[in-house]
């Protein structure tokens, strides 16, 4: 049950997140809070009976919201870390530099999260191979262009935090019926 109300105040507060969370420190802060709770929910998997029934099929739903919400919130909280680790001074054009020429990131990200999690929420972990490839390929003249701009590394970086996102949120409605007991 910890899951199941974890999973549902985690997404709610993805939903608010994304819609009010315009600032760096607000997008940090709620990024990490989401972040925090996704990983307890992992962990609370291990030591709790699975919800059933209709439990089961809201907890589906939220951690959907909370993969694809959410995902955006983490990754964007990531990207604000990096930016500001770095000086314009020291590495020249930061990662910054590089949102402006992956066009459409942010929508990319949310239908690369739902088809993830539709892929394996559907026992069809293949999907996730032929998504990132689609998104690889789709992206990969602009990637080309722009040589040392960073926007390559922004690309790997934002796709594997938002694959990772995903996986974790699918795992959370799924693993316990998978992942036999001890």
């Amino acid at each position: 049950m910890t899951t199941y109300v974890l999973v549902i105040a985690a997404a709610c507060l993805a939903l608010v997140g994304s819609a009010f969370a315009r600032s760096d420190i607000a997008q940090r802060i709620v990024g990490a809070i989401l972040a925090v709770a996704l990983a307890f929910c992992v962990v609370a998997t291990i030591f709790e009976d699975p919800v059933t029934g209709m439990q089961h099929d809201v907890l589906v739903l939220f951690a959907l919201v909370l993969a694809v919400a959410g995902g955006g919130i983490v990754t964007s909280a990531a990207f604000e870390t990096i930016d500001s680790s770095r000086t314009e001074d020291t590495y020249g054009r930061t990662v910054t530099a590089a949102a402006a020429v992956l066009r459409g990131g942010a929508w990319v990200g949310a239908l690369e999260r739902l088809a993830v999690f539709g892929a394996l929420a559907a026992r069809w972990p293949e999907g996730v191979a032929i998504v990132l490839a689609v998104k690889g390929l789709g992206r990969y003249p602009e990637l080309k262009i722009q040589g040392s701009s960073g926007a390559a590394e922004r690309f790997i970086i934002g796709t594997m935090i938002s694959v990772i996102w995903a996986v974790a949120c699918v795992y959370v409605v799924f693993a316990p019926y998978i992942v036999p007991a001890r």
